[in-house]
């Protein structure tokens, strides 16, 4: 577990958890979660097919990626914004492998940037009658 928090935070110490202190409804949540995870993740968590299906994407994307990530390095984010027509690629500075966690305000603010570039309008921004 702290290699796996080594790896994943910018820092680590901030979301370190002791899983023996945990309560049994916890640790019945944390081996679900890993269950989970072995499911749709395989015991490789990688997918050979997963570059040519991002390329099929027809939808306007913002990659987030954790610049201190260190389970998939910013060059994979870089590849699948790559592999994903007109993605726009955003590096999250002090951020690891769980940016939703670690740094939501950055998260928040990297998405509601991003649909200025998408075109996309708040419904406060829309006036009735304008074809909205």
């Amino acid at each position: 577990m702290d290699e796996v928090f080594a790896l994943a935070f910018h820092n680590p110490e901030r979301f370190r958890v002791d899983p023996t202190g945990l309560p049994p409804a916890a640790k019945a949540m944390l081996a679900g979660n890993r269950a989970a995870l072995a499911i749709y993740a395989g015991t490789g968590m990688s997918d050979p097919t997963l570059l040519q299906r991002l390329s099929t994407l027809e939808i306007a994307t913002l990659v987030l990626w954790g610049e201190s990530d260190r389970i998939a390095d910013p060059e994979y984010g870089r590849a699948y914004a790559a592999a994903i027509p007109g993605a726009r690629f955003q590096l999250l500075k002090e951020t690891g492998h769980q940016p939703q966690m670690e740094t939501p305000d950055q998260v928040i603010q990297a998405i509601w940037d991003s649909r200025e570039t998408a075109g996309v309008r708040s419904r406060t921004d829309r006036t009735p009658g304008n074809g909205d």
